[in-house]
């Protein structure tokens, strides 16, 4: 452990070089010639330079770096004209779509402190992300339909840290959450190559087993929890790496303790309550307590943040169904962090969760070769939005349904049960 107390550097370069290296060679699979498009927020280019280092290396073409930077954010609520907020850079996404059709890759690098928006107008934060999400949609389908190899990693902003660390010195918040990103990235030891291997085959384990059993649906029980998730028609479940259309396997995210499937949206039935809050566009929502009839989200309450949640859930039909369903022991190492990071790149990790809105194509036997009108017939969601919140813990138990109706053990309280 670094005392950062007596450190000049709370961020240790070689576990950040070494994030930079896992992220081109693991994360991305970046091969000869390929371009790379990078986003980050300004502050994380120490990261930016590694990963341009370890691209060249790996033979990368070009690499383009997007930067974005939290007061020129404010700036625009505080001080931009209000049409502005029903606008996107429409351009600038169609660009980044025909640059994936082409085969460049994707790394988005995220830090920006969740809470940025949280004093800002809560109705032009809405109208805002609805206008960003239409404009992206060429771009994210890209992205969801896995067109190219892709991945996404995390870099400790001051702003990020004093969230996560709010009674820490900034220097102090910064190096704890370095070193929990890169606890939780695997890049915390030597041999970071070797154990992301061996990690992304203990996934692929689970989602053998989970294939091969073809079930029809999973039921949860558990405290705040009575729900009945069917899978989609032909569905299949990744996890860890992943092969894109393009052939080449990716971790998506990095960190990542998942496996997950595709969810039938229309057989979802039940009633469940978040079991960790949810960090969306500056407001937390905690206790989201959401009831399903034939998978449409019929009743939505939460204790905190209850009218953003209802914005979110009114984007559009597809809000109020379910895009993915993941599986995550309780003894993730995120989970057993005991940290809220404000971020669902970690907090999905820390326990099973849903997601509301578009689902993921690659989540099908032959998802490729499917259109849009095959993969909604087969029951995959169609959204402007995809966003996971967390509904497991150390006391839920998930059955698996098979076709004729028997039940198999999946977790046990919060654990894979075999």
């Amino acid at each position: 452990m670094i005392d950062h107390r007596n450190s000049a550097v709370p961020i240790d370069p070689v576990k950040l070089d070494r994030l930079a290296e896992v992220a081109v060679k693991v994360g991305l699979g970046l091969r000869p010639g390929q371009d790379l498009l990078l986003t980050a927020p300004a502050i994380a280019l120490p990261l930016v330079r590694r990963i341009a280092v370890h691209a060249y290396k790996a033979g990368a073409g070009i690499v383009t770096p997007i930067l974005s930077d939290e007061e020129m954010t404010l700036a625009r609520y505080r001080h931009g004209q209000d049409n502005s907020f029903d606008r996107a850079a429409n351009w600038l996404y169609e660009g980044m779509a025909k640059a994936f059709s082409d085969n460049t890759a994707r790394l988005a690098i995220v830090g920006d402190n969740p809470m940025l928006l949280s004093g800002e107008d809560p109705s032009k934060v809405a109208r805002a992300s609805k206008a960003n999400s239409i404009a992206y949609q060429p771009a994210l389908e890209k992205i969801v339909n896995f067109d190219t190899n892709w991945n996404i990693i995390a870099y400790p902003s001051p702003s990020w840290a004093k969230q996560v660390f709010p009674d820490d010195p900034e220097d102090i918040a910064i190096g704890k959450l370095a070193d929990a990103i890169f606890a939780a990235s695997r890049v915390d030891r030597e041999d970071a190559m070797g154990n992301w291997a061996s990690h992304n085959a203990v996934l692929r384990e689970r989602t053998n087993w989970l294939n091969g059993q073809r079930f029809r649906a999973l039921q949860y029980s558990g405290p705040g929890i009575d729900l009945s998730i069917g899978l989609a028609d032909g569905h299949e479940w990744e996890g860890g790496a992943s092969l894109s259309k393009n052939g080449i396997s990716c971790n998506a995210n990095i960190p990542t303790e998942e496996v997950f499937t595709t969810p039938h949206c229309r057989r979802v039935f039940g009633h469940v309550v978040s079991s960790k809050p949810l960090s969306y566009q500056g407001t937390l929502i905690d206790n989201i307590a959401v009831r399903f009839e034939d998978g449409r989200i019929v009743d939505a309450k939460a204790s905190r943040g209850a009218e953003v949640l209802n914005k979110v859930l009114d984007t559009d039909e597809g809000a109020r169904r379910l895009g993915e369903v993941a599986l995550v022991p309780h003894s993730s190492p995120i989970s057993q962090s005991g940290l809220l990071f404000y971020n669902t790149l970690f907090d999905e990790n820390a326990a099973s969760h849903i997601a509301l809105g578009q689902c993921y194509s690659k989540c099908f036997v032959n998802g490729a070769q499917l259109t849009p009108q095959q993969i909604a017939a087969q029951g995959g969601n169609q959204s402007l939005i995809h966003i996971d919140w967390m509904i497991g813990s150390a006391e839920t138990d998930i059955d698996g349904i098979l076709a004729d109706g028997s039940k198999v053990p999946v977790f046990r309280k919060g654990e894979w049960a075999k």
